[in-house]
């Protein structure tokens, strides 16, 4: 009788074990494939817009697209904050179509050997000229913007009205740095230390234009004008340039408090052999 129940307990336990592996084989043939992990990628910074050769380029030139790892150009630029900055203010070698890849080989870097001269265009000269917030703009010009040079001078002896002249004295030029450094921090929007605007400016400018500059600064205050971004002339072509504003014309109560100059007529009266003058 124990053998019988022996014998039954095995042929339940084996019957058991076959069904367990049934039913495990068969839930594996329903079960969804299993979807092929997407290829890697990464984040490599690209031309926003169109640059040409010799451009500096700006933070908002900058943009950024995914690629596959496998794809990338070994000298392209991974978005990082610091390849970022690294580009803000560097000048294009030759030109970028918008979207495509930015090359650490096709740009040359402010601070790098030569980096001053190659920004500038054959026969121009690099000027520099101090400015404070508000004759550079509260530091918002960059290298790259178009300028013109606005010179505001007193003049010592002249009537109220002739007082104070402002006048154009350099019309779109080229601003290739802000500050010591070449660049625009583009994290704290300044040239200069300590999250302050940079207090110098240098500009391309012909020899020419670079003599009117330096004369300029010893005449008087120097302020910046900032140009619309699709401005497209360039400072080596002459440009005509308007007149003096005076004082008078700014505030015409200068000229209204000028006294009326009163006509004086001189008669001179010869009697007698004597000379007097008359004056009425």
């Amino acid at each position: 009788m124990v053998f019988r129940l022996g014998i039954f307990a095995v042929l339940i336990a084996a019957l058991a074990a076959v069904l367990i592996f049934g039913y495990s084989i068969l839930n594996q043939g329903h079960k969804a494939p299993v979807a092929a992990a997407p290829p890697p990628t990464e984040q490599i910074l690209v031309a926003g817009v169109p640059l040409s050769g010799g451009a500096l380029i700006q933070p908002g030139n900058i943009t950024s697209s995914s690629m596959l790892i496998s794809a990338v150009p070994p000298d392209a630029l991974i978005d990082t904050p610091g390849n970022r900055s690294s580009l803000t203010g560097a000048m294009v070698k030759s030109p970028i179509a918008q979207g495509a890849v930015i090359l650490n080989s096709g740009v040359i870097h402010p601070g790098d050997h030569g980096f001053l001269a190659a920004v500038l265009a054959p026969g121009m000269r690099a000027v520099t000229v101090a400015v404070d917030n508000v004759t550079g703009a509260d530091g918002l010009i960059w290298p790259g913007d178009k300028v013109d040079i606005l010179l505001t001078q007193s003049i010592a002896g002249a009537p109220d009205g002739k007082s104070i002249a402002a006048e154009t004295v350099l019309s779109d030029v080229r601003v290739i740095a802000t500050g010591q450094e070449l660049i625009k921090n583009a994290s704290n929007g300044s040239g200069g230390p300590n999250n302050q605007p940079a207090s110098t400016v240098t500009l391309e400018v012909t020899p020419e234009q670079a003599a009117r500059c330096l004369v300029a600064v010893n005449l008087g205050k120097l302020s910046l004008i900032v140009h619309s971004a699709a401005s497209s002339t360039t400072a080596s072509v002459p440009q005509q340039t308007p007149g003096p504003v005076w004082a008078g014309q700014v505030s015409p109560a200068l000229s209204a408090a000028q006294p009326a100059q009163q006509t004086v007529t001189t008669v001179n009266v010869i009697s007698s052999g004597t000379t007097g003058e008359f004056k009425f």
